[in-house]
This record gives structure tokens, sequence and C-alpha cells, in this order.
């Protein structure tokens, strides 16, 4: 029997390593397991719980989860809480056969779209190995927010295509992704008739025209144009962001790459209302008084062209004061430095949260506080002081909230506008709740101790009613991705701890 395609492909990545980085091509073959399994596991709770349409019903018995599909076929595996985080679905049956890798289930499935999915999940697997792989030992714990950022090897904690980087060779992988902790060069493009905003610093001029930071990935397969040697950088979560220095301003490039779910780049819209979205926001935080700072964007410019373009940020570590010891890391990161696992630091964090979220909400402003945009200030002690929200092209405003607290916004792009209260609650609460707060938490109990500790002492309002009596919003990141000619999000309604249900956590 030939191998299977995902079988291929982590022989593929294998032999480029084997030519760009022998050192690793060891620990890249023992990694390969756990990455399967990581994959897996995320797929699994996929299909356990999306509304994905052939899918008939599910059902429970004892510790297995029997999905039944639409062609009348069955798919056996482990009972799924929705909110874990570490591996621990090695194999699925469907029917008599058993699945170990992620991108051979999809095909066996036969759904639409399902065979490109399947093609990325291959290459996650193999990806999320070579992660892995690349990390040393005994690593001292960072002192930066960007090594913090590098230290988050798994990428998205729910989402199947979690490392999937298509596209980018393993020499580009380990040369450009944040956890290989490799310095980029950026290059240099000057650009005549600019869209420019904010204040642009002089030394990204030439002479009247403004220089354009670009990832070198960008240029070489996108742009094909010149650009000149600009400043190394530290590459960060989302990887097109990066950090200029320790403690300097992040730099926001164009690249054009199919990462998790879609192809990201910099719209001129986007660019155009960079300066007045971050000023804005930042007035309805000081006017609720919510303990949080958001990140200023410092300037923005774009080539008229979604994939050249650049938006200047201040460092999330400005808004923390080193003399007192504090620090600030990244929330996707919180989980590696060992303070969830106390019940009570993780209560007092949710409570942080929930207060800085909901009362930007019922002012009017619903962030995607998932745990890459969401930040953390801690003391010396590791005590949750406040929190840092960056990159605000994702957010939604409501003009009839804001008025009722004397607001208004200003000019913005018409899909951050909405008055939809089930569209403002999905926004702060798939992000906040069933993303930052249980990937923090690591599973549905730990998640439900949190919650029932950190609600009982917030102001009672609509937003934390619903939040307590309803399912919980997540994205579909799976249905999403099997449904590529749909633009926008999907949702699915997951189980909500606060709920009484049992000790179930399938639907």
């Amino acid at each position: 029997m030939p191998p299977s395609p995902c079988a291929v492909a982590e022989e593929q990545l294998a032999g480029e390593l084997d030519s760009v980085r022998p050192a690793l091509s060891a620990p890249y073959a023992t990694a390969l397991p756990g990455a399967r399994s990581a994959v897996l596991s995320r797929l699994w709770r996929a299909l356990a719980h999306e509304p994905l349409p052939w899918i008939a019903r599910r059902e429970t018995s004892g510790g297995e989860l029997t999905l039944h599909l639409t062609d009348g076929r069955r798919l056996h595996g482990p009972r799924a809480d929705p909110y874990a985080t570490a591996a621990y679905v090695d194999e699925v049956r469907l029917g008599t056969r058993a699945y170990d890798r992620a991108g051979d289930l999809m095909r066996a499935l036969g759904v639409p779209h399902g065979t490109e999915f399947a093609g990325e999940l291959d290459h996650g697997t193999a990806s999320l190995a070579l992660s892995r792989a690349d990390q040393p030992q005994d690593a001292a714990e960072p002192v930066t927010d960007w090594a913090w950022e590098q230290r988050v090897v798994d990428g998205h904690p729910y989402h199947p295509n979690c490392r999937s980087r298509q596209g980018f060779s393993v020499a580009e992988q380990l040369a450009y992704g944040p956890e290989h902790r490799q310095v980029v060069r950026l290059g240099l493009v000057p650009v005549e008739d600019a869209l420019v905003r904010g204040d642009w610093p002089a030394w990204l001029w030439d002479g009247g025209r403004p220089l354009i930071p670009v990832h070198p990935w960008q240029r070489a397969h996108v742009l094909g144009v010149p650009a000149s040697e600009g400043p190394a950088a530290h590459p960060l979560m989302s990887l097109r962001t990066l950090a200029l220095a320790a403690d300097g301003p992040h730099v926001k490039t164009a690249l054009s790459a199919r990462l998790t779910s879609s192809v990201r780049n910099i719209s001129v819209r986007s660019v155009e209302t960079s300066r007045t979205v971050s000023d804005f926001v930042q007035s309805v935080v000081t006017r609720t008084g919510a303990p949080l700072y958001v990140t200023r964007t410092l300037g923005a410019v774009s080539a008229h062209s979604p994939d050249l373009g650049a938006v200047l940020r201040e460092s999330p570590a400005v808004h923390a004061d080193p003399a007192a010891g504090e620090r600030v890391v990244p929330v996707a990161a919180l989980p590696l430095t060992g303070l969830p696992s106390s019940p009570e630091w993780l209560a007092g964090f949710a409570r942080l949260a929930l207060t800085a979220g909901l009362g930007l909400l019922e002012a009017g402003v619903a962030l995607e506080a998932h745990g890459q945009n969401l930040l953390v200030v801690l003391s010396s002690t590791g005590a949750p002081r406040r929190l840092v929200y960056r990159d605000l092209a994702d957010i939604r405003v409501s003009p009839a909230r804001l008025a009722r607290h004397g607001l208004r916004a200003p000019e913005l792009a018409a899909r951050m506008v909405t008055d939809d209260e089930t569209t403002l609650r999905r926004k702060l609460f798939g992000s906040l709740v069933a993303g930052a707060l249980a990937a923090t938490a690591g599973s549905a109990p730990a998640l439900r101790a949190a919650l029932e500790a950190a609600v009982r002492d917030l102001p009672h309002g609509p937003d934390l009613a619903a939040l307590c009596r309803e399912s919980l919003p997540a994205k579909a990141l799976t249905l999403m991705r099997l449904t590529p000619r749909r633009s926008g999000d999907l949702w699915a309604r997951l189980p909500n701890p606060l709920v009484p249900q049992g000790d179930s956590y399938a639907p």
C-alpha cells in the first residue's frame, strides 16, 4: 500500500530538513507522534462541537463519543472537552478503520472541500513537529514580551491549522517562525504617492518618499521589487508582526500567505483609519476606567495595495514598570508561566479580564480579546495587574451603546459597526471566554471554577446575564475552512461551564 499523503508531507519536510538543518532531523522524527495527536485533537474538537452539515447527530456513552454522519457512517473517539488544550486523541475510528493523522481522516470523510483542508492539516502536522523539534532543553525565562511570544510553540490552541504554513519552505520556516527565535532583516521599499497616516518616523523616509518595511517572504514571493536593507526585528506570534528592538515599536507587515484561517494583508482602508481607531478606543477605555491599555498606532502607510503596507505600533512593554518588577506576557503564553495552575490566580485573572471586556462592551466596544491580541501586566510576584490590548482591526463598535454614554464613533470601516447584540457578544465572548480564558484554564472544569469565582464580583448587567445563562459562542474554525466561498465568521455554540449540565461536555 502506498504511503498516505500525510506521511508523504512528513517525509518531504524531513528531506528538506536533512539538507538545511540535519541536526534537527532526529528531534523532528521524535516529535511527529505528538504533533499528529495535537492536530488530531484539535480536529476532533471541531467534529464534536461545530455545526458541520454532514454530521447528523452525536451520542456519548461512557468515555466515548460517536458521530453519526448523514451518509450512515459512524465516527468514534473519546469524549471531547471543548476547552481542553492538552492533546488527548491518538486515533479515531471511521467504521472499523482507525486514523491517527488528521489529514488522512479528512480524506476518508470525503466531505466538500475536505481534500484541500486535508493538505493543510498534513503540512501543519509536519510544521508543528518541526517547531517542537527546534526548542532548547533548558531555556531561561524570557525577559521581554517578544521572547515570551516566541515561547508559544504550538500556535492556536484550538485551530486544527495551528501550524500550517503552506508556501514556506523548511528554510523559511526556520528563518521566520517566531518559535525558531531568529532575527529577521526587513526590507525597505520606497513608494511614490503613498497613503500615510499618523507620525511616520523620520528614519522611514527617503527624501519625500516613505519607506515601507516589508517581510522578506513577501518580498520574495509576492512583491518581486527591489528593497534596501532595513532594520533587524524579532518575529511575534502572528508571524507578520515583528518587534524592532527590545522595547521598541512593533511593525505589522503585509504577509499574503495563508496561515490558519485566511490570507492576511493590510487593507488600504485599515491604514486610512488606523490612527483614528486607536485614539478612539483608548478614549473609550479612559472614559470607562477599564483596567486596560491599548497599544497606540504610531503611524501607518500603504502603497494603495493590500500587499504593500505597514502599521507601526508602540510595544506593549511600555505599559509595564520594570523598576517595580512588572513584566508583560501575552495571554497565549500564560500557561508557560505555571501561574494558571493556581485556581486563585486563574480566578483573579478571569475577574480582571471580564471586568475590562464587559465594561468596554457595555460602553459600545467589543474587543476580539483572544490570546494573541490580549496581554497581561504581571507584578513582581506574578499577580495580574492590568491588561494590554493590541490590533484593533477586528473589533466591533455599537453606535447605540456609545450614544447612551454620550460618546460618538468616528468614521470606521462598515464591517466594524453594528448594534446587533448577538454580534457584539459573540465577538467578545467567543474571543475572551471561549478563547483566551478557556485556553489559559486548559479544561472545562478549570474554566468553570475560574468563571464561578469571577462573576460573583462583577457588576450585574444584561451582558453578564447573557454570559451566565447562554451557551458560549466560538468561531467554527473548521467549518469556516470547509466553506471557502463564504466570507465572514461562522459560529459554534459550546457548553457553558456556568450552566449546570452534569459532567458532560459533549453535545
